[in-house]
């Protein structure tokens, strides 16, 4: 492996609306928690290489097993923000992606996040889900590498 190679990363935006705030106008901390789902499966899927009807047909999905918040700054109504995400690590049996959320005019980071995430196989009768081996292609392009 490459140790110079960069760990992918991908960006989205969102623009704060109502349903995102709380009575006092402050994003609510399960709105950044969709925004930062929706960044992870962007990164998921345009960088690393999962197809999500791949995932639905054969029933194996990266399942989040820990997040890890910091709320640094409130964004609030009509903010415009940057969510940015990347793979930090990659392990045996799981990886890690790390996020910053930034919104337009602020140069301070709002939210900083890290998730370890692993796949599961679920049960297509009902079973239970049972854990997986990464994916050998990600496990030998980016194992060991930590940005």
């Amino acid at each position: 492996m490459n140790q110079d190679q960069t760990m992918p990363s991908y960006n989205t935006q969102e623009e704060v609306m109502f349903f995102d705030t709380d009575i006092g106008g402050v994003v609510h901390n399960l709105a950044y928690l969709r925004m930062i789902e929706t960044c992870r499966t962007k990164l998921a899927t345009e960088e690393l290489g999962m197809n999500l009807k791949e995932m639905a047909d054969n029933g194996l999905f990266p399942v989040v097993l820990r997040t890890e918040v910091d709320y640094r700054m409130p964004a609030t109504l009509g903010h415009k923000l940057t969510i940015k995400g990347r793979l930090e690590s990659v392990e045996k049996v799981r990886f890690w992606c790390a996020f910053e959320i930034y919104a337009d005019g602020i140069e301070k980071c709002l939210v900083t996040c890290r998730q370890s995430l692993a796949m599961v196989q679920m049960g297509k009768d009902g079973s239970a889900a049972k854990p997986q081996r990464l994916p050998q292609d990600l496990s030998d392009r980016w194992a060991g590498h930590a940005q």
